[in-house]
């Protein structure tokens, strides 16, 4: 009896594993063979997005090669590296889309890029993914709303810090009622990549195609993480 016992636990147990090893084999598969048309796929819109902050007639280089892997930063609020795209003209440095996060979005993170021009006034933003709530909080995504454009041509000069809020807060960010948190975020955010913007721009710009490690001490990043 315990013999028969034994021998049915012990053929359960190896029906579970044989299906367990199966259903990870798929899983693995799967992921294989849509991970790369995934990321292609979300590649193709960030670019698309990047076009419209960056017009194609402005620069002459080739913008998806002449990138820069920057280490994750709190200024970025990436915990990941992150991708610049630099535009140049002749040569000379036109501007550069940063991938940033805002990280206290309601629902979560608000994934962003921002063009920033070489005299450091915003080319522009755009939301790139968020899970905030339909109808309130989506507003900040350019196909539903003109809000993000509330950006373009901003600097941290001549706004001062306190500019960089909401109106609700004193600052000159329109807002929609009831959905506050969102755009104070996203405002934030872009305020932010400025400021990384300005610490870093000779190095982001640079031709060195061995650029130093912006997360290293001494480079402004790496003394704000200590």
């Amino acid at each position: 009896m315990r013999r028969t016992l034994f021998q049915a636990s012990l053929h359960t147990a190896m029906n579970v594993l044989f299906f367990t090893v199966i259903g990870t084999f798929l899983l693995a598969v799967t992921y294989f063979q849509t991970h790369d048309r995934i990321a292609q796929s979300e590649q193709a819109e960030k670019l698309k997005l990047i076009s419209q902050l960056i017009p194609s007639n402005s620069f002459d280089n080739d913008i998806v090669a002449d990138t820069q892997r920057l280490a994750p930063d709190v200024l970025l609020g990436t915990t990941l590296s992150s991708t610049a795209y630099r535009a140049r003209l002749h040569g000379q440095p036109v501007g550069v889309v940063l991938e940033a996060v805002a990280p206290d979005g309601y629902s979560g993170r608000i994934s962003l890029i921002i063009a920033i021009r070489a005299d450091g006034s915003l080319g522009g933003v755009r939301v790139v993914e968020h899970k905030e709530t339909p109808g309130l909080g989506d507003y900040i995504d350019i196909a539903k709303s003109a809000w993000i454009t509330g950006f373009d041509g901003k600097s941290l000069v001549p706004q001062r810090d306190a500019d960089w809020q909401v109106k609700k807060d004193g600052g000159q960010f329109d807002y929609m009622a009831g959905a506050t948190i969102t755009p104070r975020a996203v405002v934030k955010a872009v305020h932010k990549a400025l400021q990384y913007f300005a610490l870093h721009r000779d190095t982001l710009f640079a031709q060195n195609p061995n650029p130093p490690d912006l997360s290293l001490p001494g480079n402004g990043s790496g003394d704000r993480k200590k």
